[in-house]
């Protein structure tokens, strides 16, 4: 179980720090509906993370990601192409920042968040890890990386739950900030959200690298093995 959490650790880490849904939770912390909504947003990302890489992680396994020599070639030929794709997403973010004196452009659903249900705020959640090319690579290619370690079932359900807490640090610390201190958490969160915003691009595109290098540097060695 070990190996296969430190595999994910990496992936997490680039989900957590995803500025899109950080900054959707911090608005959504300054509507009257903030103590529903926050939380709910929480539950409905944890659960898609989990979903999606159960998912995976059930695909994986009948297909046999794992032999006794070490993982199966398609699985490394699949993080290649995570890999490639990734690379592809980081070029277009940093392609698409904002030049200087630019803003960035706001999500539509960003501008409405004051009238969205605790339903309506889990579904967005889910859907910015299910729909969102970033996050769903590397949701997938983390679920990839535990089937390869050739774990026990209950081993990767371990190493997914793990995943998923460290995947959700960065939209539940808002929101347990929020109720905490109520009110007083104001002024740090709006400075979240705006260096969040500010920063989107250049934060989306390191992270994407990196994760990139991982994954073609794992598959390679996979292939090589």
């Amino acid at each position: 179980m070990a190996e296969a959490i430190g595999q994910v650790l990496s992936f997490a880490v680039g989900v957590a720090l995803s500025p899109v849904p950080i900054v959707g939770v911090v608005l959504m912390l300054g509507t009257p509906r903030a103590r529903a909504n926050g939380p709910a947003f929480v539950v409905g990302w944890v659960v898609a993370i989990l979903v999606v890489g159960g998912i995976v992680l059930a695909a994986a396994g009948g297909a046999g990601a794992h032999e006794s020599g070490g993982p199966a070639s398609w699985s490394s030929v699949l993080q290649l192409v995570l890999g490639v794709l990734l690379v592809g997403v980081a070029l277009r973010r940093w392609r698409g920042r904002p030049r200087d004196g630019e803003e960035g452009a706001t999500p539509a659903w960003m501008r409405t968040v004051d009238r969205f249900t605790a339903v309506r705020s889990a579904a967005l959640a889910a859907a910015l890890v299910a729909v969102n090319p970033k996050n769903l690579l590397l949701v997938v290619g983390a679920a990839a990386a535990i089937a390869q370690t050739g774990a026990g079932t209950g081993s990767e359900v371990a190493a997914l739950a793990v995943f998923a807490v460290v995947a959700s640090v960065g939209v539940a610390a808002p929101v347990v900030l929020y109720l905490a201190l109520g009110e007083r958490s104001r002024r740090t969160l709006d400075g979240l959200r705006e260096w969040m915003t500010a920063n989107n691009a250049a934060i989306m595109a390191t992270i994407c690298l990196v994760i990139a290098a991982k994954l073609i540097g794992d598959g390679i060695s996979g292939l090589g093995g």
